[in-house]
């Protein structure tokens, strides 16, 4: 007897119990019946089985490979033997039969008529809880069943036979009303009310619902006869009208999804006995006809009464009619099918208000009116289905789908508009800012998520969407064509500027340590605040770095996808210092980069698209490597090494053009570059300490005779220095206009769409080529002092002279933005170092008194524009062009007897206060080294900031901390920085009590005083910038610094002759006090300050007391006559000024008359107490008795009665005066004259209407005093 396999036996156990049994020949234990056989032949179950046909499993005949997945052939239904198909079958019929759906299950359930159970309520106890049911006592006093039967089996046969016993069903027949509030149907018609009595329905032959299925076989025929008749003999013995009523109570308690149910699986029951009836009898069926009619099934197309539509609505037009025979359309419910309805009729807008914007699936925005097809897939099923395209707010919910296709479509469509706002296509048919729109609706941070997805077509279009936000159309392409220029490569941080609270700090710092810096509220800020303000920085607080890197590293993405994240790796790295440096440390980036992106070898590629980047030599990585590079000198040396070997072979390929400069203007940055190359070669050569002076000297004379000078007399170059004022951002502003999509919390350079051809980053634009060849000159010139002046023809050029002319003229500078701030830097290479070139020119020949001139207002308008980075430039216009005498020809031709003779023909200057002004600007020409030191010392910018920027315009990279410039918020100097010394001489005065030394006091102040005075006379288009209030603001600061600067002499002589200057006729009308001024935050505080100083050190001057004066005409705000008649009127005693040595005319203080009551009852006070008279103070004397006579005299009608009666009693108090010379002069004051002693002409007489008012007024006073005598 074979043995059992047992436990711990292998199959190799199993395989030789197998070959045993076989061996053997003995029977198996389990006969093998195969049921339906398809091979032909009798089936019989007795016969025994053949011995060949066994199954057995023999591993050494399996193959060692699995066979081919090839699809097995088609297979064809065979009938077996006994089983034949029938032929006139029909299909449906035989899927009815086999239908194992719910509706199938359902027809199962065994109803059962529970209104005669007894309802046993609960009996009330005193305890807590409700006695405990014990199956046991359940059982006591039921007899023993035989049988094994269960528990639950014997109470149900109890409740069987209990049930047995029940009255009928009439006799307990329920009377409940339905309750209020309950859903009803609609009343039914007489005709359906005809079709739905029992009595005009077919014989009860069986019951079509409860068929007793689920019971014993013996139990459910007779069970479901049972319940069948207990139902038959309730409906007889009711009148019609109770079945209706009952009908009615029924309908109002069941749930309307059951009645449609119960209705739709009886008509369906109906139909299939009709049609088997119709089959076993031909001649149709017969009904027992009770009523009138017999029920006719409820056909399909006529709405029942759960599926009708509200009274009043239109009927659904469906493409399609529904019919009853399709799968789980049983029941229609229409209000489901209104989506295959036609489009409802596009509405036209009529009105002008606003309406929701929708995109096209290419992000164009689509018009509110238009009709476009179906086809284009731009309907769905959301608001408004009848307009085409999605909304924002659709593409948002779109992204959030499960369908991935449904995702990377949204972000698809998302970074077209995105990139279309950016290009400004939207213009202004869009209220408010589309980027801004996205980005406070969470559109960063959906971004983010997405590029967590699971699908690489999602992530794609999450990559594309998060570069056509980040990345502005333009910029790159505008970067890297310039990055060839002069000093090409330095770019300001594209950042937003009121995040740089500290300012970059030029010494690079470790991210620990600035990171211990920041305060702990900024560094738990969640990236969402973080992103209100900064995009970038906010985007890299969410870990996108290291998500990125293992996008490329791990999940590989195709080509399109990686240029998109190397574009984003860009424009992350030009952010700031702080992102390029997180960019490189982050774990395995920068390492992936250059071994996917960069390597030393691989396949050759054809010409068909690439289907993968990595492992293929890809320029936008060399490109990130290169900016990370210019972001700070530690980056650079982690990451250049060994980069040279690929720039040698370009440049000597770039020189053997260079002998052919027809060529020039058609090779783009070539030029530029091998001029560029030049200029640093020659500069380095020259530095080496071993070398022959003579060599390249020679080598010099030999390029400057072979090349530039025949390249100076070219007509082409000529065009190109007339083209410099078209392509200037400063002459043509419109060329730097922001763009129409810029965010304050997203920098970009706002290139879209790129730019006109004639401007700084155009394609014709003469900048990069003209500021290399002037860059040459420049070191040629340093080189060799002999070469100057062959060069010097070049400064010569009608276009540059035209160009300088353009920039030294009274236009509006353009609005600093990062793109303008880019440009104009450009720019002033160009200007600097045409002025350097002419600054070395000057020092070996004369130049033009007009050239000189013009190069000096070049210098000094270069110097107030300069921004952040070009402090070396600034340093250098200080030393050279700005003080120097060979730029100021006025000062040896002729000059200071000029302007001596222009003062002598002015007519608008008073008295002499000091001496003559070409006296004073002849020193001024002899004092320019003393004023140029005292301007190095006073305008000095910071150390480090100019130790930086020296050395990069050097070339000593070993001391150049970064080239990202630090974020443009300004000019490097302030718009009036020709009084800059004054200003901290006050400031320093203000915060030291014990003073100032005299000597460093009053030589700083001198000195600025006379190079003011060379602008104001020389160069007033210098100080264009200053408002004439400004510079009084800061001529009133000499005098508040101590109380001995004014009374210098030199200082009394400048200060007077400047104070003359602003009260030219052609300046004065330009003096507004009312308007607010750069560097003060209220002139009437400063000239409260300055009236209590006055009155306290002035002892009288005269020069102090004429700046006092001039903001008291009448045209200015009142509120500092107020400050002087009421809280400072001691200062009168003081005010001693003659009028003839008044700076300006006396009738801008007499007219118009005085409207300011408070000030005139002030006017009136001073003269009658006599703190105001004519010996003391003869200028505001006059100015009191005009006011008051005007207003004392005045029959305006429109005056209020407080007025009013302010004129009569102040009339009448004059007429009253004790003192005779101040009534007469208040009375009979006719005109003002300064030439006068009184400063005023008198009335012999007093005119006939002045006399008449004054005896009326009279007359009532002379009769109240008789009355009150």
């Amino acid at each position: 007897m074979l043995s059992r396999p047992k436990p711990g036996e292998s199959e190799v156990d199993l395989l030789r119990f197998q070959s045993q049994f076989l061996a053997a020949g003995a029977a198996p234990a389990v006969q093998l019946v195969k049921k339906g056989s398809r091979s032909g032949g009798d089936a019989n179950p007795d016969r025994p089985p053949l011995q060949d046909h066994r199954d057995v499993v023999m591993l050494d005949n399996l193959p060692d490979l699995p066979p081919a997945l090839v699809p097995a052939p088609p297979k064809r239904a065979r009938p077996s033997p006994g089983h034949p198909l029938p032929e006139h079958e029909d299909p449906e019929e035989r899927l009815n039969r086999h239908d194992k759906h719910i509706t199938a299950v359902l027809t199962k359930i065994i109803e059962r008529d529970t209104s005669s159970v007894a309802v046993n309520l609960p009996v009330p106890s005193g305890v807590a809880f409700p006695p405990v049911f014990h199956r046991s006592q359940g059982r006591q006093g039921k007899p023993a069943t035989s049988g094994k039967k269960s528990i639950f089996a014997q109470e149900i046969a109890a409740r069987r036979a209990s049930e047995a016993k029940v009255p009928p069903v009439g006799a307990v027949a329920s009377t409940l009303d339905p309750p209020e509030g309950a859903a009803t149907y609609e009343a039914i018609t007489p005709r359906e009310q005809g079709s739905q009595l029992p009595w005009n329905s077919y014989s009860f032959q069986g019951p079509h619902l409860v068929t007793g299925k689920g019971l014993k076989s013996q139990e459910a025929e007779q069970e479901a006869q049972t319940i069948h008749e207990e139902n038959v003999a309730r409906l007889q013995a009711m009148a019609p009208e109770e079945i209706l009523q009952e009908q009615q109570r029924l309908l109002a308690q069941l749930d309307p999804s059951l009645v449609a149910f119960l209705r739709s699986h009886s008509r369906t029951c109906e139909q299939a006995e009709e049609k088997a009836t119709g089959e076993q009898r031909p001649g149709g069926r017969s009904a027992e006809v009770i009523g009138e009619e017999p029920i006719m099934p409820t056909s399909s197309s006529e709405p029942r009464q759960e599926d009708e539509l509200e009274p009043g609505a239109p009927a659904l037009a469906l493409p399609v009619t529904p019919q009853k025979e399709w799968l789980h359309m049983d029941t229609v419910e229409l209000e489901k099918l209104h989506w295959t309805q036609d489009l409802p009729p596009l509405r036209r807008q009529q009105t002008q208000e606003r309406m929701q914007a929708r995109f096209s699936l290419q992000g164009e925005l689509l018009a509110p009116s238009v009709d476009l097809p179906t086809h284009l897939g731009l309907h769905h099923h959301g608001e408004e289905a009848e307009r085409a395209g999605y909304s924002l707010q659709e593409l948002f919910h779109l992204t959030r789908s499960q369908v991935s296709q449904q995702r990377a479509l949204a972000l698809h469509v998302l970074a077209q508009v995105i990139g279309r706002a950016q290009a400004g296509e939207f213009g202004d048919r869009l209220v408010g800012s589309v980027l801004r729109l996205l980005l406070d609706a969470g559109f960063l941070f959906l971004l983010r998520f997405s590029l967590d997805d699971r699908v690489d077509g999602v992530i794609a279009a999450a990559v594309r969407a998060l570069r056509a936000l980040l990345v502005a159309p333009g910029d790159e392409e505008l970067l890297d064509s310039t990055f060839s220029w002069y000093h090409g490569a330095l770019v300001f941080p594209l950042m937003p500027s009121q995040e740089d609270k500290e300012g970059e700090d030029e010494d690079e710092e470790p991210l620990a340590e600035k990171a211990k810096r920041k305060s702990p509220e900024e560094g738990n800020r969640p990236p969402s605040d973080v992103a209100r303000h900064d995009v970038i920085k906010g985007l890299l607080a969410t870990n996108l770095l290291p998500r990125l890197r293992y996008l490329l590293e791990v999940t590989c993405p195709g080509p399109s996808a990686v240029l998109d994240i190397l574009a984003v790796l860009i424009r992350l790295a030009r952010h700031s210092l702080e992102s390029a440096t997180r960019v490189l440390e982050c774990p395995r980036l920068i390492e992936t980069v250059i071994q996917e992106f960069l390597p030393t070898s691989w396949s050759p590629m054809g010409v068909r698209p690439t289907l993968s980047l990595h492992r293929v030599p890809c320029a936008p990585a060399m490109k990130l490597l290169r900016v990370l590079a210019s972001a700070g000198r530690n980056i650079a040396a982690r990451l250049v090494s060994g980069l040279q070997p690929l720039v040698e072979p370009c440049l000597r390929q770039t020189l053997k053009l260079l002998p052919r400069p027809e060529m020039w203007s058609a090779l783009g940055p070539v030029p530029t570059a091998c001029l560029l190359f030049l200029d640093a070669y020659y500069q380095a050569w020259s530095q080496q300490p071993g070398l022959c002076p003579g060599d390249w000297l020679q080598d010099t004379e030999r390029l400057s005779e072979e090349l530039l000078l025949p390249l100076l007399s070219q007509p082409a170059l000529g065009r190109l220095w007339h083209s410099l004022g078209c392509c200037s951002p400063h002459c043509n502003p419109q060329s730097c206009a922001p763009a129409p999509e810029a965010l304050p919390s997203l920098v970009s350079l706002g290139c879209a769409g790129g730019h006109p051809p004639l401007s700084l980053a155009g394609s014709a634009s003469p900048f990069p080529f003209l500021t290399a060849l002037l860059s040459l000159f420049n070191t040629l010139g340093w080189i060799h002092k002999g070469l100057c002046g062959q060069l010097a023809a070049v400064l010569g050029a009608p276009g540059l002279q035209n160009y300088f002319l353009q920039c030294v003229a009274p236009v509006s500078a353009p609005h600093l933005t990062p793109f303008s701030a880019w440009a104009l830097r450009h720019e002033y290479h160009l200007q600097h170092l045409a002025l350097a070139l002419a600054q070395r020119v000057a020092t070996i020949q004369p130049v033009s008194a007009t050239s000189a001139a013009l190069y000096h207002s070049m210098a000094l308008a270069l110097l107030s524009r300069l921004l952040p980075g070009s402090e070396h430039l600034a340093h250098e216009l200080l030393l050279s062009c700005v003080f120097r005498l060979e730029f100021l020809p006025e000062g040896a031709a002729g000059g200071p007897e000029a302007a001596d003779f222009s003062d002598r023909l002015s007519l608008g200057s008073g008295g002499d206060l000091g001496c003559e002004r070409g006296t004073l600007l002849a020193q001024a020409c002899q004092d320019l080294p003393s004023i140029r030191s005292c301007y190095l010392t006073h305008c000095s910018l910071a150390r480090a900031s100019l130790l930086a920027s020296q050395a990069l315009h050097r070339g000593e990279l070993q001391q150049v901390p970064a080239l990202l410039l630090p974020v443009a918020k300004g000019p490097l100097l302030p718009t009036d920085w020709p009084f800059l010394p004054l200003i901290q001489l006050y400031h320093r005065a203000s915060d030291s009590p014990s003073g100032l030394p005299p000597a460093d006091t009053v030589g700083t102040a001198m000195r600025a005083l006379q190079w003011v005075l060379v602008l104001e006379s020389w160069r007033p288009q210098a100080l264009r910038a200053v408002p004439p209030a400004a510079r009084l603001a800061r001529l009133m600061c000499v005098f508040l610094v101590d109380s001995e600067l004014f009374r210098e002499t030199p200082i009394q002589h400048l200060v007077a002759a400047l104070l003359a200057r602003l009260c030219q006729p052609e300046v004065l009308p330009n003096l507004n006090l009312d308007c607010p001024l750069p560097g003060l935050t209220s002139f009437p505080d400063l000239y409260a300050n300055f009236l209590e100083h006055f009155e306290a050190v002035s002892f009288g001057d005269h020069l102090f007391g004429a700046l006092v004066l001039l903001p008291l005409q009448r045209r200015f705000s009142v509120t500092l006559r107020l400050a002087l008649f009421g809280e400072h009127v001691g200062a009168l005693r003081a005010l001693g000024l003659p009028l003839t040595q008044l700076p300006v005319s006396l009738e801008s203080y007499t007219a118009p008359p005085e409207d300011n009551l408070a000030l005139l009852q002030l006017y009136f006070r001073a003269l009658v107490t006599g703190a105001l008279q004519s010996r003391w103070c003869p200028v505001l004397y006059a100015v009191a008795v005009a006011h008051v006579n005007s207003f004392i005299f005045c029959q305006d009608p429109k005056s209020s009665d407080e007025v009013k009666a302010a004129r009569r009693s102040m009339l009448q108090k004059t007429w009253l005066l004790a003192d005779k010379g101040l009534r007469q002069h208040l009375l009979h004051y006719k005109l003002p004259n300064s030439a006068l002693p009184e400063g005023f002409e008198l009335y012999p007489q007093l005119p006939p209407l002045r006399q008449q008012y004054l005896q009326k007024l009279i007359s009532g006073v002379l009769q109240n005093g008789v009355s009150e005598t």
